[in-house]
């Protein structure tokens, strides 16, 4: 394990050059010298550090170079041949090709939970019962709490959330059902960030091109959207929009759904937000530069210089600058099937 981590702070250092002082620098302070020079040796025998012969190498013995190249390219060439081990290791229904795309750090974190996974599917198969989330996570991994705080990531990382048969904890969604659409296969689904929203589309769904209208309740719906296969048990092709403020909490809402659920912001409304006056008075809210930047991803770059400006000036579009007749016009009007992702 502490070559994995080594290896990994190798990776996120930011020159190309170490030195041997910066070398001891990433390991616990408990590792003996001899220990140390081993790792290193065995780093320059795998080519991951390259000596840079003219700065020299030191007197202790075994000896080591002053200064070392770091051959990055090398590291993700070794991080992959140690996924390709593990994909040969565990259960074929265990699907790692997210972590060929992902930060090192991550499969570190993951690992220990994944075994325990693996072990879990050799020696119980898969469940056949649907259970609550603290006891299927308990039977997994040992710890009841895993799920919630971060293995339900995990589980859908590697393609196995809906195969553990999972009730989530969190609270239940509210939403209302537009009872024309659900012998369709593909479904669209709205959800709202404010109560207002909510009921100024609810009457018009039943004429809409949505199954769902969902009421995200702010902070909640990163959380409770895990109970919309529970409670919309419709089989087809699910597509969700979201609307919510043009603010930083707004948008940070947004980003923390959209990592667990794929969401499209729902372009229509934001946009006719945009030919209104801003409102002031949000000056206090963190902004999420990662957020920020994912969301303005969506639109044209005319109208992300417009948002941008909104915001470094503390202003903001709470959706109610919409009325309700607006709303329900780009709700009916607008061809969503055809709205980019």
């Amino acid at each position: 394990m502490m070559n994995e981590e080594f290896e990994q702070n190798l990776l996120t250092f930011k020159r190309k050059t170490i030195t041997i002082d910066e070398l001891e620098k990433l390991i616990p302070a408990t590792i003996t010298y001899e220990e140390f020079s081993a790792l290193i040796l065995q780093l320059e025998q795998e080519y991951v550090l390259q000596i840079i012969k003219s700065k020299g190498r030191n007197q202790r013995t075994p000896s080591l170079a002053y200064h070392y190249r770091i051959n990055k390219h090398q590291l993700n060439r070794a991080y992959h041949q140690q996924l390709q081990a593990y994909r040969l290791k565990f259960n074929d229904a265990i699907d790692l090709d997210a972590y060929f795309h992902l930060n090192h750090t991550t499969w570190v974190a993951d690992l220990p939970y994944l075994e325990k996974v693996n072990t879990y599917i050799e020696k119980n198969g898969f469940p056949i019962e649907n259970i609550p989330a603290p006891e299927r996570s308990y039977e997994l991994v040992y710890d009841e709490k895993w799920i919630e705080q971060k293995g339900s990531e995990v589980l859908k990382r590697i393609n196995l959330w809906n195969t553990m048969k999972i009730l989530p904890v969190s609270d239940p969604l509210m939403l209302a059902i537009n009872p024309n659409t659900i012998t369709e296969e593909n479904h669209l689904h709205i959800i709202v960030e404010n109560k207002t929203t909510y009921q100024a589309l609810l009457p018009v769904l039943p004429s809409s091109s949505f199954s769902t209208l969902i009421y995200g309740s702010g902070n909640k719906i990163p959380k409770s959207i895990e109970n919309f296969s529970n409670q919309y048990p419709v089989e087809g092709n699910h597509r969700f929009f979201y609307f919510g403020d043009i603010d930083q909490s707004g948008i940070t809402i947004w980003h923390s759904l959209h990592r667990r659920e794929p969401a499209t912001p729902a372009l229509p409304f934001y946009q006719a937000c945009l030919h209104k006056t801003g409102a002031h008075g949000k000056t206090n809210q963190r902004p999420n530069d990662k957020a920020l930047t994912a969301f303005l991803d969506h639109f044209p770059k005319k109208q992300r210089h417009i948002i941008l400006d909104l915001l470094d000036r503390g202003a903001y579009y709470p959706q109610e600058v919409l009325k309700t007749k607006e709303l329900q016009t780009i709700c009916l009007e607008t061809d969503w099937r055809h709205v980019k992702a």
